[in-house]
């Protein structure tokens, strides 16, 4: 960080200020783009320039990737920016595998899912020789070695464990194939391994290879929100912000150097989920293909605002407490954090920030929003039993005591300080 006049003051602010300085700089910034003043919202980013860093505390490394994505709206507000600068890029399949490893590595809201996926469905397969998975977000051979393990517990025959995986990728898939092939032998299971390459977007549910009346469960694991992309218009978040964007609420907003200690941060109060089609029909879908049980991760966050103010802010809180509990528990090298966050959360941060219409998938929304989508489509809710929570529970030793686990509404809450981040919830057709 640049800590030259006129920044040395920063030197004695301590954390928890120069994150509320950070929040509030980046908030005017979101407003000025909203209003149309981009002069000003290209001053805000240069006193970001100074302060936000990837190699800073856990605000000024989410305010890198946030900055990051509002210079992209303001380039959008420009002539002549080549379409080379749009948002996001593509990553290799073995940076994807890299990244992906890493975020299961280091935090433990992927393995407390798979836990609970493995108990809940074994449960509802108790007693069946064939089951058939349905992977909505393969990838990750992890969760299905902990079914196997699970499965192995109740079961005292072989069975046939057929796995249909759905993934952009087909190189994903394959090595996916080869580790599940390995573990089916260890754990003397049969396996039928089905590569479907294909983006949810475009998947046929129709032409999955499921027989009628055979024993089928579904999870879809931090995948669902990205088909809430819809056509929406730039003018749709663009609503001005109550506040006049003149040059003295400018000076006033940067130029302040003492925080208000007592002052929480304002957050934009969720709106109702407009409907979406797109999930409806496939929600419907699912439905149709009759599972026993369907297993559903999401993040508990709310950033499918129609603002870029609202959809900042809420990004702010909720990657603002991932990069927190990752400088908090990280045990791995900085090389590798700074991957993470760059390559993954960052990312994902960008495609909040920056995009819009079809083309922002990252549309993270709360259970509470869910809950009544799914309820429409014709599923019910199962319970999150407690002994599942106990053997979950286990998968947090190594993580510090920052990390809860809370039960509400029959659904698993994955908290950080008793801020809810995940949430699983099981689901059955009725």
């Amino acid at each position: 960080m640049d800590l030259g006049s006129p920044y040395a003051w920063l030197k004695d602010m301590n954390e928890e200020d120069r994150g509320k300085y950070l929040a509030r700089i980046i908030n005017a910034c979101a407003m000025f783009i909203e209003s149309g003043s981009i002069e000003y919202a290209d001053n805000a980013l240069e006193y970001l320039a100074h302060i936000a860093s990837p190699y800073g505390d856990a605000m000024q490394r989410v305010a890198t990737y946030v900055s990051e994505g509002l210079a992209f709206q303001v380039l959008k507000n420009l002539k002549g920016v080549p379409k080379a600068l749009s948002l996001p890029k593509t990553l290799s399949t073995s940076e994807e595998l890299l990244v992906k490893n890493l975020f299961f590595q280091f935090y433990p809201f992927l393995k407390i899912a798979y836990v609970i996926s493995s108990h809940a469905i074994a449960e509802a397969m108790k007693g069946e020789e064939v089951i058939h998975v349905i992977d909505l977000s393969a990838s990750e051979a992890a969760q299905w070695i902990y079914l196997m393990q699970r499965l192995k517990e109740q079961q005292k025959k072989p069975l046939l464990l057929k796995i249909t995986a759905i993934h952009e990728k087909k190189e994903v898939l394959e090595q996916m194939a080869l580790h599940l092939g390995v573990e089916a032998q260890k754990f003397n299971f049969h396996l039928q391994f089905n590569a479907i390459v294909s983006s949810l977007e475009n998947l046929d549910l129709e032409s999955l290879p499921v027989e009628k009346g055979e024993p089928l469960a579904i999870s879809s694991v931090l995948q669902l929100h990205s088909l809430l992309a819809t056509d929406d218009s730039m003018s749709s978040c663009r609503n001005p912000p109550s506040e006049s964007m003149n040059q003295s609420t400018f000076k006033e907003v940067l130029g302040k150097k003492k925080i208000n200690q007592s002052s929480g941060s304002s957050l934009l109060s969720f709106p109702i989920c407009a409907s979406s089609p797109k999930m409806e029909g496939f929600l419907n879908g699912l439905r149709k293909l009759q599972p026993r049980l369907v297993v559903i991760t999401e993040q508990e966050s709310n950033v499918n605002g129609s603002s870029l103010t609202e959809r900042v802010d809420k990004a702010l809180d909720f990657y603002g407490a991932l990069f927190k509990c990752l400088e908090s528990t990280f045990l791995g090298t900085a090389v590798e954090r700074i991957m993470l966050e760059r390559t993954l959360l960052g990312d994902e941060i960008k495609n909040i920030v920056a995009c819009e219409g079809v083309e922002r998938k990252e549309r993270h929304e709360k259970l509470e929003t869910w809950i009544p989508r799914l309820e429409l489509a014709g599923f019910g809710r199962e319970t999150i039993r407690y002994d599942w929570m106990m053997q979950a529970k286990k998968e947090l030793q190594g993580y510090g005591n920052g990390y809860k686990l809370l039960q509400e509404n029959k659904c698993l809450f994955v908290c950080w300080n008793d801020k809810p981040l995940f949430s699983v919830s099981a689901w059955k057709v009725y």
